[in-house]
Formats: C-alpha cells, structure tokens, sequence
C-alpha cells in the first residue's frame, strides 16, 4: 500500500478528562497456565534439583519478569487438562504421587510433580491471586467441594488435616474458581443446559469456608454462542418470578481465539504476508462484537450486573512451530501478535463495566506467550511488552474515547476494519492513554482533544518493528522492545502526536 503525503491518515480522540468511566479490573490483565507443552515443566517449574535459579523449584526469572507486569491472577491447571486431573494426585511427598497420561496435550506422562502447594507457592511469589480450574468433566461434587475445603478452610476438618499432614498449617485465600471448562467440548461435549445444571449443583456445593468468599465462574460459550450465555443466566435468577434471585455463580465465562483463517489451516506465526495480517486484525477486531453480544443477554437477566463475564482464554492461534510436538502447541510472537493484543486491550476496557477478568492464554512457551524458555535462556515476548507498557490501567478509572477522522478504515473482506484504536485511563493523578496503529504501512496523525482538565508535559513510549513478521530470539532478545518516542508534543487543546505504522504506544501526562 502506497503512503502520500496528501492522503495520510488523520485522527481525532477527543477525551473527557472530568467524566469518569467504570474501573478497567486489574484482572483483565491475568494469565493463564494449563499442564500444556512447556508452560509448567520448563516453563514456571524446573525442580528443587536444577541448576536454573529457583525457589522450591519454581524458575525464579519467570517470576522476576511477570512480577514487573504486576500479574494479577493465574488460571490453572486448565484448560482441558483440568477435566482430566484429579487434585489429590498433586499433593503429598512428590515421590510418592501418582503419575497419569495428559491425553490432551501430546498424550505425554505427568509425573504431578507440581501440584496445589506448588502452584500456590507459585502464586504468592508472583503476588497473584489463584484461579483455579475445577474437574466437571471427569470429576465428582465431591472432589471439588472438597479441594476447596482443603484450601481455605480454617479450624479443623478432614480436608484441613489432610492439609496440615502436607506441610501447611494455614489456610489459603482462593477466591476465584472455576466450574469446568469448555463444557460445550473437551470438557465433556454437553448440551448447555446439562452443563448449566451441573453449574448450579457444584456451585452449591463450592462452599464459602470462613471469610474465604468465593467468585464462581460458570464454564461458558465458545465466540459467539449467546444461546450458551443466555441458558446459563437462566439459571442464576428467577427472571419473571416475584422470588429472589439466587446466584449460584458470580461469573460466566467465554473463550475467543484469533485466526487468519480455518481452524484446520490457521498458518505459521512467523511467515505470514499483508493479507493474513489484516485478516488477523479482523478476526481480533471481532471481539468487540462477541462480548457485546454476551453482555446483551447478560443484561436481560442481570441488569444490575451483579455476575462477571470472564474471557478466561484469548490469544493467538497459529501452527506449531516446525520441528515441535504438535501437542505442545509452542509458536513464536511477532509484531503482529502484540498488536493483536493492544487491539484487544482497548476493547476489554470499553466493556470494563462487565467485563471482570480476561486470560490471555497462555503465559509462557504456549500459544500467545508472555515468555519463551529454553533451557537457561528466557526471552521476553512482544506480547509481553504490551502488558507492560498498559500495566498503569490496571485498576484505574477508564474514559471514554470519541475518535473521528479520515482514512482510518480498511475493507478486509467483508469486514470494516478501524485501523487506529485508542483507549485511556486516569489513575492517582495520572492520564495513561495507548494507541495501536493497525495499518501496516501508514502512519497515522493524531490529534488528542482533552477536555475538562489540562496536563502537563507528556512523555511517550513505542513499540514496533521494521517488519510485521519480526519477533525475539536467544540470539536478538530486543529485536522488538519498548523505545523513547519524542514525537508527541503538547498544545492547547491536547496532545499532538503521529503513530508509526504497525505500532502501539502509549503516552503519559500528569493532570494539571
């Protein structure tokens, strides 16, 4: 695509600095860790044994690089392996666990070696909260309700003495738990309103023990399946009854993944040409209409929006890299995968008023990694760099963007793709306001048109590449990395600034 001067492409994102949006949930920044390919063994667990620097065999610089993303939740252990895992198998002296086959992911062995005690050590180090994925699929009431009385109940027990036999004398907070996962598929292929009934029996079951309260998170629909969210809200309340309402679930849950094409031939993440990209960018762009979409319904029986919708898998999804084990699942991430996420993250904020949590799967060596391992080595990705540059929206009060301009749009199929997207967000005093430019080849003029306040001087950050395909390696681990931008100035109505092209950046102003 040719770039002129007398046709660029120009912007205006007017902003109300006085008007204050819903909070953007720290948690739209969590992760996700499935006993998958090298997410766990090789990526967060090493061993007590290894030469990699590690505390009680957690790999300390995955933790030291996620604590600088301030990662507020971790998903595990699935996933679809969570509907084949049984938690008592994971806890106990290691040597004496039980080993079992992950048929899902690569039909490989699972020694259980990390287990519960592992991963809430994993997550203390991290400084986040659980998520744990409970087994519906292949599991029992009573298994789960009992894991959670393991974990958080106090005083004394059966689930509390088993605990204290393992080495842990108090209990934990685990707030967050999931009911099954992907219901509709790997997790048993049920019609929704079996799965919904097994929701609202296991949640009865998932008891608050103490002052542990519990956030239950309904195994939701795959993209756009509202009848799955509508059949699930169905039972939370007694819409249309003079009765009160009962949630048995504090969440609903929704996956969507990012293709550039079928799912039986979804393309390499690395070679890859300006077609596949703007159909990547469509396909992410397509988000904004699902969880629309799940919200309507939500809405008719929860208007007050008392129950989250959770999007606990989002990511990527490209061909394994060659020469990896197809189950596995390990690809490398590009430029384009990191402005598949800024796209995503502006859109999470728009429905920050429903949207309570999101996961992007998954956090190291699957999928839409954060961080690639190998062996020593550890390489940041350029996903990751976005997580870190939007670290400061966690928890702060959004604003509503208004963007007007020309040449801002691109027909991609039968799709109107907005290639300039904006969002922003005030907190302790401070405007954080992130730009992702989807053209590939064009920059973008943007004017930022802040009203009901003034700033002072702004400062700004870019990430982006010479080409769309480049990505980070052991050998150039900066390849794509955050850099100074100068380009942005002040004037009197706002900020002045032009975004390269294929770039996410984020500008920063104290309010005056």
């Amino acid at each position: 695509m040719e770039v002129t001067v007398s046709n660029p492409a120009r912007g205006t994102a007017i902003i109300n600095l006085d008007i204050e949006g819903p909070v953007i949930s720290r948690h739209l920044y969590g992760h996700f860790a499935e006993h998958l390919g090298h997410c766990v063994y090789g990526g967060f667990w090493v061993g007590e044994d290894s030469e990699t620097p590690n505390e009680g065999g957690i790999r300390l610089d995955v933790v030291e690089a996620l604590r600088a993303l301030r990662i507020p939740n971790l998903r595990w252990p699935g996933g679809c392996f969570a509907d084949e895992y049984h938690w008592r198998d994971g806890v106990g002296p290691r040597a004496e666990r039980p080993r079992m086959v992950n048929t899902h992911w690569g039909n490989v062995e699972e020694n259980n070696h990390f287990g519960t005690h592992e991963f809430m050590a994993l997550c203390e180090l991290l400084g986040a909260e659980p998520y744990i994925s409970g087994n519906v699929g292949s599991g029992t009431v009573r298994e789960m309700s009992e894991w959670v009385e393991y974990l958080t109940r106090d005083g004394d027990s059966p689930m509390v003495r088993l605990r204290k036999a393992n080495g842990r004398e108090e209990p934990w907070r685990v707030k967050y738990w999931g009911i099954g996962n992907e219901t509709w598929g790997c997790g048993g292929n049920m019609r929704a309103e079996y799965s919904a009934d097994l929701a609202r029996q296991y949640a009865t079951y998932c008891r608050d023990h103490g002052d542990n309260t519990l956030y239950r998170i309904a195994s939701g629909a795959s993209d756009d399946d509202y009848a799955w969210t509508e059949t699930l809200m169905k039972q939370i309340s007694c819409f249309g009854c003079e009765a009160t309402p009962k949630n048995f679930f504090q969440g609903v849950s929704v996956h969507y993944y990012t293709l550039s094409g079928p799912w039986d031939a979804k393309g390499s993440a690395t070679v890859f040409d300006t077609d596949d990209y703007y159909r990547t960018m469509a396909s992410a762009a397509r988000i904004d209409r699902v969880l629309a979409g799940h919200s309507r319904v939500m809405d008719v029986y929860d208007p007050n929006r008392t129950v989250g919708l959770v999007l606990d898998e989002w990511g990527t999804w490209w061909d394994v890299e060659p020469g990896t084990n197809p189950g596995f699942l390990f690809q490398q991430n590009t430029l384009r995968d990191a402005l598949v996420a800024g796209l995503h993250f502006d859109i999470f904020h728009k429905h920050a008023e429903r949207l309570h949590m999101a996961n992007i799967a998954q956090t190291v060596n699957v999928l839409q990694a954060m961080l690639l391992t190998d062996g020593d080595t550890l390489v940041r990705t350029p996903t990751y760099h976005v997580f870190e540059m939007n670290k400061d929206h966690q928890d702060a009060s959004s604003r509503a963007v208004h963007l007007t301009g020309d040449h801002l749009h691109r027909t991609v199929g039968d799709t109107e793709l907005r290639t300039l997207s904006v969002s922003a967000s005030v907190k302790d005093g401070q405007l954080l306001v992130s730009l992702t430019n989807l053209d590939a080849d064009r920059p973008a003029e943007v004017a930022i048109d802040l009203r009901g306040g003034s700033i002072g001087t702004p400062t700004a950050r870019v990430l982006t590449a010479d080409r769309i395909q480049d990505h980070n390696t052991a050998e150039a681990p900066d390849t794509i990395a955050p850099r100074p931008f100068d380009g942005v100035t002040a004037t009197d109505r706002g900020i002045a600034l032009t975004v390269p092209p294929h770039a996410f950046l984020t500008v920063r102003a104290p309010i005056a």
